[in-house]
């Protein structure tokens, strides 16, 4: 019941006068990332960024998702000049890639997804645009359906598998949360992609949403869940959130 990764500190040199626009810096950093994997490390390029293979876990995702996702969220809607180096992060949940990151500052971590307190009410900041599945707002099923799901798919692709939960159960008892108070707006955004030429959205809410129940069982996937992201198309930087307890049991 541990879920492992390791997070890598990185930069890249800028070339010319550059502004990210708000929550837009993780999409570009991921095209320049991926370019320069590709020109230098191709063999680590094809592991991030190519497709993975379909889980079988239980969590029936129709898109995989991929081994990593980007902080850059110091970034956003600041401008810097030519040769500054931008620095971020990578999350990578394949151990097996560390040693292809050995040249960078790196730490690994091991989470316990077992209860370890009693919880009592929790908030839960949406730092970068969120999208949950059929939910137009962080009710607390859906959130922690999300959270259970992604982190139940990262091991099962890259990790030690599947989790072995009672999904249904926890399920019902996600359900009995309160949503105590919602303070969230919705951001429209947006990328083209150079290979088609289409536009994909990148949108969803930010702010706040404070919950409250019987949440000790569910602190571990919602810690697990600030290291991940949550929700739809995190590799683009969507879904980062930052956790605090408010009130122990």
């Amino acid at each position: 019941m541990d879920f492992e990764f390791f997070v890598a500190r990185m930069s890249l040199l800028t070339h010319r006068d550059i502004r990210f626009p708000a929550f837009g810096a993780a999409n570009l950093i991921r095209g320049q990332f991926g370019r320069t994997l590709f020109e230098k490390q191709y063999a680590l390029f094809e592991r991030l960024f190519a497709p993975p293979r379909r889980s079988e876990g239980p969590s029936g995702l129709a898109d995989p998702p991929r081994a990593y996702v980007l902080r850059t969220s110091q970034l956003d809607g600041k401008s810097f000049p030519a040769g500054t180096p931008l620095e971020f992060t990578v999350h990578v949940f394949d151990l097996k890639l560390a040693a292809a990151f050995a040249e960078f500052p790196m730490e690994q971590f091991r989470l316990s997804l077992l209860p370890s307190r009693s919880v009592q009410r929790v908030r839960v900041d949406f730092l970068s645009p969120t999208e949950l599945k059929n939910a137009e707002q962080p009710e607390f099923g859906p959130l922690f359906a999300r959270l259970r799901d992604r982190v139940s798919t990262l091991r099962a692709l890259y990790g030690t598998g599947a989790l072995e939960i009672d999904f249904s159960g926890m399920a019902a008892r996600a359900a009995g949360v309160r949503l105590l108070d919602c303070q969230i707006s919705h951001v429209d955004r947006s990328r083209s992609s150079r290979r088609t030429g289409q536009a994909h959205p990148l949108g969803g809410f930010v702010g706040s949403a404070v919950y409250e129940g019987e949440l000790g069982e569910f602190l571990p996937y919602l810690e697990a869940g600030s290291w991940t992201g949550v929700g739809r198309q995190t590799v683009w930087g969507k879904g980062e959130i930052r956790i605090s307890v408010l009130g122990d049991g």
